[in-house]
């Protein structure tokens, strides 16, 4: 789909650093240029539905109503805030996208690849990123990173889980080696810094 702007997901199992890459991006772009979303969020509509996905509370949530709630959010962040940023010439930056509702809801809950990707193609309109960063890092340092903290529903799913979304994202990758492009994350933070600014900077220039 064409757009005047570029469109950018960052993804990976819980706890990779998605959300520290991304705002030291914005130390180093156009900060008039971008725009941040995170999924699920980004409205009023989508925050919403993201406290009701994450609360630990509803553990008994089926896989299929999980999916169709991140469907929900995502079809309205798109609509409301990414297509309009990307139509007026700006670069967008997702905290996740549609690749993690294939990984944690596909491989990970063991739901239907196509059905997933055909609703997802619905509630976005078939848009896709320009490019996706994949952090890669295995379950085991993920939960390493992050001892100490509650966890969410989801991070409540254990190692296993996570072996199982790690393991759909590298399928993914493989699939689409032009638009995903994987960076191991276990390395030094200023290298994994610098290795996705390098990336971002060879397709998008330095907005």
């Amino acid at each position: 789909m064409y757009h005047k702007g570029f469109f950018i997901s960052f993804e990976g199992i819980d706890g990779c650093g998605k959300s520290s890459i991304i705002a030291y991006l914005n130390t180093k772009l156009n900060t008039n240029n971008t725009v941040n979303i995170r999924e699920p969020g980004g409205t009023l509509i989508s925050e919403d539905i993201r406290a009701m996905l994450l609360d630990d509370k509803h553990k008994d949530m089926a896989p299929e109503t999980e999916a169709l709630l991140y469907a929900a959010a995502r079809s309205q962040v798109v609509k409301q805030v990414i297509k309009p940023a990307l139509a007026q010439g700006k670069v967008v930056l997702a905290d996740r996208f549609i690749d993690s509702t294939i990984a944690y809801q596909g491989y990970g809950r063991g739901l239907d690849l196509k059905y997933l990707q055909v609703l997802n193609d619905f509630c976005t309109g078939g848009l896709s990123p320009d490019l996706t960063i994949l952090l890669d890092l295995e379950p085991e340092q993920s939960y390493g990173y992050k001892k100490g903290l509650a966890p969410d529903r989801i991070e409540s799913e254990g190692l296993e889980f996570q072996r199982l979304v790690r393991n759909g994202y590298l399928q993914l990758a493989a699939s689409e080696p032009g638009r995903i492009i994987k960076i191991d994350a276990a390395q030094e933070v200023s290298i994994v810094r610098e290795l996705v600014l390098k990336h971002i900077q060879r397709v998008v220039g330095k907005y």
